[in-house]
């Protein structure tokens, strides 16, 4: 075995076929020595989450805009094959609701467009108040968005998983655009009572899980059970799922989700073993930790 550094972590990316599998971050201390080295530092784990993954979700825009001076650095900490699917910003979809929000469109597209060989799908994550009567608005707002990028719109409000659902998707399909499907069936079956549990089934909404693709980039969030190994028979339903949008020449972007998102890479990887055995996606590459030389033992004295 050897040493992540020597460069073979940067050189196994891009070994995975005709989808993309990420997790919601990628910067979380927590994966220092269990997904990434003993060793790494902040400003390694960019580089080590892409020699396994292929995206992200680029959540942190959704509060805020990046500087130029970090745009270049994730551009420079990424290989030319991998995708961040940033989402819009809560002044755009949330403060004023998609009305009037031209200035702070350009200047999200303008950072779309810096780094336009790492993005994938942008996301909209609408309010769960943002309703039936509010598809107009959405419709007019997705037209104006110039075709140079990928689109995704996430909805919260129930409605639009009942009577509302099919003049959601005439809307998408209209607009080539892809609905962000939410599966939070493990999270909000899990019973545990922690804190960290509890605040993700509150932040996370309880709707019932569609296997809708509206788009060439089918985009999935699926928020996992604490417990990994609950969420097998969640992964291999959509295994089946995501290898048929790929057989119909769709690339779909799939998301592991948990409570603290320290089991965020385990769920990756059951997914895609899952996966493989239905089509050809590759090959998941090593984690940087497993490419590291092991710890020297130390001498016992008898």
């Amino acid at each position: 075995m050897v040493g992540w550094e020597d460069g073979r972590g940067r050189e196994s990316m891009n070994t995975l076929k005709g989808y993309y599998l990420g997790c919601p971050i990628w910067g979380n201390k927590d994966w220092v020595g269990e997904l990434f080295t003993r060793d790494a530092k902040p400003k390694d784990f960019l580089a080590q989450y892409t020699s396994v993954f292929n995206t992200v979700e680029g959540n942190t825009t959704f509060y805020g805009l990046p500087s130029e001076a970090t745009i270049a650095r994730w551009r420079q900490d990424t290989p030319e094959g991998f995708r961040f699917a940033f989402k819009f910003s809560q002044a755009i979809s949330h403060d004023k609701r998609l009305s009037n929000a031209e200035p702070e469109t350009v200047l999200f597209l303008e950072m779309l467009d810096t780094l336009s060989k790492r993005t994938g799908p942008a996301f909209l994550q609408l309010p769960a108040s943002f309703g039936p009567s509010d598809l107009p608005t959405l419709d007019g707002y997705l037209a104006a968005l110039p075709e140079t990028h990928a689109y995704a719109v996430e909805v919260r409000h129930d409605i639009f998983y009942t009577q509302a659902e099919a003049a959601l998707d005439i809307v998408l399909r209209k607009h080539s655009v892809d609905r962000v499907v939410f599966d939070t069936r493990g999270l909000h079956a899990a019973h545990t009572g922690t804190p960290r549990e509890r605040e993700a089934q509150r932040k996370k909404p309880n709707v019932p899980v569609r296997f809708t693709a509206t788009g060439q980039h089918p985009f999935v969030r699926f928020i996992g059970h604490p417990e990994v190994e609950e969420n097998l028979p969640l992964l291999a339903e959509w295994a089946q799922v995501v290898a048929g949008w790929m057989r119909e020449g769709r690339t779909p972007y799939f998301f592991l989700h948990a409570p603290d998102d320290f089991y965020a890479p385990h769920l990756a990887r059951h997914f895609h073993a899952l996966l493989s055995e239905h089509i050809d996606a590759g090959q998941l590459p090593p984690w940087p930790i497993e490419q590291q030389d092991p710890e020297p033992e130390q001498m016992s004295l008898f």
